[in-house]
């Protein structure tokens, strides 16, 4: 029940952080998840992960059909050196979801320590 509440509250939090402050405030909010529901270190890794995984991968796929992936085609040609928007959408996904695994693993081993 934690693992989906820490998942729930992450991505939550995440998103509304990202309303008013810049992308990297999901580190901050997953570094402060495991701080407050605890968790093992694995677990708290795997929650920043998938829960910024699946926030980020829905985001970037919703704001790129709303103008039917124009702007991903043309971004994925410059920076991947393909045409697929759904690549640069996955790849966008990852990098937010290693951000956030790394930011909740260390809350979670900080919280150990004390």
């Amino acid at each position: 029940m934690k693992f989906i509440v820490s998942i729930v509250l992450t991505a939550l939090l995440s998103f509304v952080a990202c309303l008013y402050l810049p992308w990297w405030s999901i580190a901050v909010v997953s570094f402060l998840i495991p701080m407050i529901i605890f968790q093992k270190p694995y677990m708290a890794f795997i929650t920043g992960f998938v829960s910024l995984l699946l926030l980020w991968g829905g985001l970037a796929w919703w704001i790129s059909t709303a103008n039917d992936d124009l702007l991903a085609h043309k971004i994925s040609v410059l920076v991947i050196k393909a045409d697929s928007p759904f690549l640069l959408i996955g790849l966008t996904a990852l990098i937010g979801a290693v951000v956030a695994a790394f930011a909740a693993l260390s809350g979670s081993l900080l919280r150990r320590l004390f």
